[in-house]
């Protein structure tokens, strides 16, 4: 069934500026699973339904492994996005991939310690949901031709390599990840990328190259400084992205598989479902729980 647009902009703080929406609120959202970096910045781009969040919250307050990435998704969720694109900062793991360019990313390989919830289900709800392919493409080719239509060098396909942090890599990962397959690093993609599929929200994610990672001979360390140089000059282009997006939408957006991820992804008959468990989840398994009998 044909519905209406909703996009949910997970990114930093300066892809958002004054004037950027046409009737734009911004709403404190609480959620069941913690505090969220911050509220949520709601209002149209182009007769489109856009809602931000910053994902390390005002000012960049949050290190990667302190953002509550359940509570963003679920706030997004609980807001009515039906679409996720994430903008995030990475280094480049190949020599054909430039600072200032875009990679639309289509794989991840998760290497976080593990100290970041993973998912929403698990106590008292179990389930398993898909993530063979982890990013919708349907989104991602839109917001690549976007991206591209901006003015922007655009690589479409290529995998992610999710690192903890704070800190950036040695040298010695860094030539392994090459080895690999991973074309860019960063430290935020995941579980991020995981919550969104079990929040049955379609995901995407264009990767702003702001450095080349340590990995090269002649290389210099990778350098805060220089980083933040290059997000600031990428960051009107990123506007510019979600202005073109926008405006290149289908006037009605089809319905995605994705819509419909836990279908066949829960473990825990509903009979079973514990009850405290399916309140908090209801909004990224309210689907389910209005058609449960």
């Amino acid at each position: 069934m044909a519905g209406s647009w909703h996009i949910g902009v997970i990114g930093g703080s300066g892809l958002y500026d004054p004037g950027t929406l046409d009737d734009a609120q911004e709403i404190p959202v609480a959620s069941a699973f913690g505090e969220p970096s911050g509220p949520v910045i709601t209002g149209w781009l182009a007769g489109v339904r856009f809602t931000f969040i910053a994902r390390h919250g005002p000012g960049h307050r949050l290190s990667p492994s302190h953002v509550n990435y359940r509570a963003n998704i679920d706030v997004l969720k609980r807001c009515g996005v039906t679409d996720v694109l994430a903008i995030s900062a990475v280094g480049s793991l190949a020599e054909d991939i430039a600072p200032g360019s875009f990679v639309a990313v289509d794989q991840f390989i998760d290497r976080t310690a593990g100290t970041r919830a993973r998912s929403f289900f698990g106590d008292g709800v179990v389930a398993h949901v898909p993530m063979a392919d982890p990013v919708c493409p349907r989104l991602s080719a839109l917001a690549a031709d976007a991206a591209q239509g901006a003015g922007a060098t655009v690589h479409r396909g290529g995998t992610y390599l999710v690192i903890e942090g704070p800190q950036f890599s040695t040298r010695a990962e860094s030539r392994l990840y090459r080895q690999w397959g991973a074309k860019v690093i960063g430290m935020t993609a995941m579980p991020e990328a995981r919550l969104a599929r079990e929040a049955e929200l379609p995901y995407a994610l264009l990767a702003m190259v702001t450095d080349y990672d340590c990995w090269r001979e002649a290389g210099e360390s990778v350098d805060m400084s220089a980083i933040l140089k290059v997000m600031q000059a990428n960051a009107g282009l990123a506007r510019q992205t979600l202005a073109a997006l926008a405006q290149s939408l289908p006037p009605d957006r089809a319905a995605s598989p994705i819509d419909a991820a836990l279908d066949h992804a829960m473990a825990t008959p509903r009979s079973h479902w514990d009850p405290a468990t399916s309140a908090r989840l209801d909004a990224v398994a309210g689907r389910l729980l209005k058609i449960a009998p």
